[in-house]
C-alpha cells in the first residue's frame, strides 16, 4: 500500500508518499480500506515536531472507511462495515489499522468522505458547545476563523443550541461564508475586540497568538476563553493575575481526546453529528480533495489559510 510517511520533523517537504507493508490487525484492531483521510492543523503539529513523533511515523488522525480484516477478541465490528474515526495516527494511508473501540459505525445515508470530514473538527465543536461550555439559548458567543471548517461547524453548533454569534474573518469572501453558516455578525481581526468588549460569554479561539489578548477583552466578567488551537502560533506565557483583572475569567486548554476518551462518550458525540447531518440540521463542508500523493500541497494550503472548509486527502 502507500502512505504519507515522515522521516524527519520540518516543513511540508518532509512528507513523503512511500511504499508501506499492507498491515495486519492485532488484538483488538481492524484494518481499514481508507476512503477519504482529513486534513487538520494537528496533522502539520505533528509533521513540524510542534507536537513531536516517535519517528519514522505515519501521520494523519482522522478518516473513514472499510472494513477489510478485523483482529482476535473484536466482537462489536465486522467485514465490510463502513466505519470513521479520530484521534488515531496512522491516516494518511491507503490502509489504516485503528483500535475496533476507536471506531464509530457510519449509518447509511452518510457517505464516507462526509464522515471523514466530520469526525475531528465535528466531535471538537461538539465538546466545545455542548461540554467545555454548554452553550444556551441567548448566549454571546464569539468564534475566530468562521469560514474555516472547525469555524463553520462550530457556528453552526452554537445557533442550533440558541446563542448569538459572532465571528471574525479575513475577507469578504469569507465573511459570506460566515454568514451562510449562521453568523449573526461578522468582524474582521483588527476591530472585533474594540466592538465586543465585555460582552461576551464564550470565546472559541482556535488561532491562538494573534487574537487571544482581543478574546480576553471581548469577554464579560466570568466570561470563558476556550483556547483549542493555535493556528497563528502558540499564546505566550500568561500570568494568571490577568484573568482577575479583566474580570475574574476563566481559561481552558481542552483537547479532542480527553472528550472522547470513554468509548460511550464517543460513541454518542459521533452519533449526535451523523444525526444532525442525515437531518440536513449540520453541513459539512468539503472545500478541497486531493489524491494522497499531494499531501503536501494540501498542508501548505491549509497552513496559507488558502482554503475555507474541510480538506480531504483521496488515496
Amino acid at each position: 500500500m502507500h502512505a504519507i510517511t515522515i522521516s524527519a520533523h520540518g516543513g511540508p517537504e518532509v512528507l513523503e508518499y512511500a511504499e508501506r507493508p499492507d498491515p495486519v490487525p492485532g488484538d483488538g484492531e481492524v484494518v481499514i480500506d481508507v476512503a477519504a483521510s482529513g486534513v487538520n492543523f494537528i496533522d502539520i503539529y505533528h509533521r513540524s515536531g510542534a507536537y513531536p513523533l516517535q519517528l519514522p511515523a505515519v501521520i494523519g488522525s482522522e478518516g473513514a472507511g472499510t472494513v477489510s480484516a478485523v483482529g482476535a477478541g473484536v466482537r462489536d465490528v465486522a467485514v465490510g462495515d463502513t466505519v470513521a474515526w479520530a484521534s488515531v495516527m496512522g491516516s494518511y494511508a491507503e490502509k489504516a489499522v485503528v483500535p475496533a473501540d476507536r471506531v464509530v459505525p457510519v449509518p447509511d445515508g452518510v457517505s464516507a468522505e462526509v464522515a471523514a470530514a466530520a469526525m475531528l473538527q465535528g466531535m471538537t465543536a461538539h465538546y466545545l458547545t455542548h461540554s467545555t461550555h454548554e452553550v444556551k439559548q441567548g448566549d454571546q458567543v464569539l468564534i475566530h476563523a468562521g469560514a474555516g471548517g472547525m469555524g463553520q461547524l462550530l457556528i453552526q453548533l452554537a445557533k442550533l443550541r440558541g446563542a448569538k454569534v459572532y465571528t471574525t474573518v479575513s475577507t469578504g469572501e469569507k465573511e459570506k461564508l460566515a454568514r451562510e453558516a449562521g453568523a449573526d455578525e461578522v468582524f474582521r481581526y483588527d476591530n472585533f475586540a474594540e466592538a465586543l468588549r465585555g460582552k461576551i460569554d464564550v470565546v472559541y479561539d482556535g488561532v491562538g497568538r494573534t487574537t487571544f489578548d482581543g478574546g480576553l477583552e471581548a469577554l464579560r466578567p466570568r466570561g470563558l476563553m476556550a483556547l483549542y488551537g493555535a493556528a497563528s502560533g502558540p499564546v505566550p506565557p500568561l500570568d494568571p493575575q490577568t484573568l482577575n483583572k479583566q474580570g475574574s475569567l476563566f481559561l481552558t486548554r481542552p483537547t479532542l481526546g480527553h472528550y472522547i476518551a470513554d468509548r460511550a462518550e464517543l460513541l454518542q458525540r459521533a452519533s449526535d453529528l451523523f444525526g444532525w447531518i442525515s437531518e440536513g440540521r449540520l453541513a459539512i463542508t468539503i472545500s478541497h480533495r486531493y489524491p494522497l500523493a499531494d499531501a503536501r500541497q494540501a498542508h501548505e494550503d491549509l497552513a496559507g489559510r488558502r482554503t475555507t472548509g474541510k480538506l480531504l486527502l483521496i488515496p
